[in-house]
């Protein structure tokens, strides 16, 4: 995830912040007309199917920073957009989502990281959106730079550092080179309070940013560094973070750039609790520039071409060449390998390119940064290729959708954008399907204006399918 400096935050109250009205003057003549729906508790009808046909032709034309403070996101017709939540409600730099995808009243409630100045996870309650409806859920004053948040499957969330180097360490843990993995236990039966936080280094140090679990309890993980890896953590009990056995992805059998057979590499479990990056280093495993979220169709989407797929956005443009999405059959392409009790484990796996210039996209994708899946298989992509409106910036940065294509180990049919932001200073971050629901949440990261970041929830007007 790429984080402009801390610019100076204004001082303004959370009613203010609030109002969100359009600065009709300085917001482009293309952007959408204004939906003044903002943190309303009114509910737009929604339409699943538009998003299957939703395209935009070109990426926003930015004429001022800021962009539109209703409306941040050009959108592909049929589609509209409200915002759920804004800065001062939650810290800055609004980074992963993530919904209590199990357990009490699931799927009420949002989750967020921040990465700016403040390092906190925030709870939005989607079932009574309003002035009050989001809060502070979890902060440690040693915290640095949390990105990625996810629901684990026995209840309980998972925040972690993205630090290569960490500049506040765990007094717990002062020999971790890197960013931990927390793990941020909710009190029983209401998910929106948080009872305690238990460090997990056993699931490495790095510079933490996508995380998934598969339906055995397995997590995938990656360094966001160059070369960067991903990583396979399995706990020695299931549903007990506190020790297991951390592997990396190395390619044995090359089919092309950096994809083929591969095989999940053991790494020590002592050296990965100081430096996890340290210890792919020492193994060979196979690096790849900037490795940042992961997807897998055990979250709110699906992937019925094989569930069993992990999905990685690969962000690095040069030195070498990435600015992809890669997949990985995480079966080996071999059928299943059965392991001990009810984990279905292989030690071998197929990675092959998902989304690449060239194959199926142009040079207009730039910079993958965070991915979702929809129930329906599509994967959405935000970019993130940094710059901004004072340095002569004036494209917005997109969000992306492949579809997905037939037959195993196909690359993604079709690359569609489908939104743009209106501010070249801002970043889509934290996309995320609403869980058994219609709407693709996304955070509007470092805007610039009023500078006030943005949660916000597309969704697909009634009757616009096709």
């Amino acid at each position: 995830m790429h984080i402009m400096p801390n610019a100076p935050r204004l001082a303004v109250a959370v009613a203010s912040a609030l109002c969100l009205t359009a600065c009709s003057d300085d917001v482009v003549s293309t952007a959408p007309p204004p939906q003044m729906m903002s943190l309303a508790t009114s509910s737009p009808v929604f339409d699943r199917d538009a998003f299957r046909s939703a395209s935009l032709s070109s990426s926003f034309a930015c004429t001022v920073s800021g962009g539109d403070a209703v409306n941040p996101l050009s959108l592909a017709s049929g589609l509209g957009q409200t915002i759920i939540a804004s800065e001062p409600q939650f810290a800055d730099a609004i980074d992963m989502n993530t919904q209590n995808e199990n357990g009490p009243q699931t799927g009420r409630y949002l989750y967020r990281a921040t990465e700016g100045s403040i390092s906190e996870v925030a709870v939005t309650d989607l079932k009574n959106l309003g002035p009050n409806s989001t809060k502070r859920f979890a902060f440690r004053a040693d915290w640095e730079s949390l990105d990625p948040v996810v629901w684990t499957p026995w209840g309980t969330l998972l925040t972690a550092e993205e630090a290569n180097v960490a500049t506040k360490p765990d007094p717990d843990f002062p020999s971790a080179v890197g960013g931990l993995v927390y793990e941020l236990i909710p009190t029983k039966g209401d998910p929106s309070v948080l009872e305690r936080i238990v460090a997990r280094p056993a699931i490495g140090a790095k510079a933490h940013e996508g995380m998934r679990f598969d339906k055995q309890g397995n997590l995938y993980s990656i360094s966001e560094r160059n070369p960067g890896y991903i990583y396979r953590f399995t706990p020695d009990r299931k549903g007990d973070l506190s020790s297991g056995q951390l592997y990396v992805l190395k390619i044995t059998v090359p089919t092309g750039d950096r994809t083929g057979e591969a095989e999940w590499i053991p790494l020590d479990r002592n050296a990965v609790r100081i430096d996890a990056s340290a210890a792919a280093d020492a193994v060979g495993a196979t690096g790849y520039n900037r490795p940042e979220d992961v997807e897998i169709a055990t979250s709110s989407g699906n992937f019925p071409e094989d569930p069993n797929t992990l999905f990685v956005a690969v962000t690095g443009q040069s030195g070498p060449a990435d600015n992809r999405i890669i997949a990985i059959d995480l079966d080996g392409g071999r059928g299943k390998h059965k392991g001990r009790g009810d984990r279905k484990l292989s030690p071998t796996a197929f990675v092959y390119d998902y989304v690449r210039i060239g194959v199926n996209t142009t040079s207009e994708f730039e910079m993958p940064d965070n991915v979702a899946l929809d129930p329906s298989g599509n994967l959405f992509i935000t970019e993130d290729p940094g710059g901004s409106f004072s340095g002569g910036k004036r494209k917005g940065d997109d969000i992306w959708v492949a579809r997905p294509g037939k037959g195993k180990h196909s690359s993604a049919a079709v690359v569609e954008r489908v939104a743009s932001l209106t501010d070249c200073d801002a970043e889509p971050t934290g996309i995320y399907w609403e869980l058994n629901g219609d709407r693709l949440f996304v955070n509007v990261q470092h805007r610039g204006g009023d500078r006030l970041d943005k949660a916000v929830a597309i969704f697909a007007e009634r009757g616009t399918g096709r």
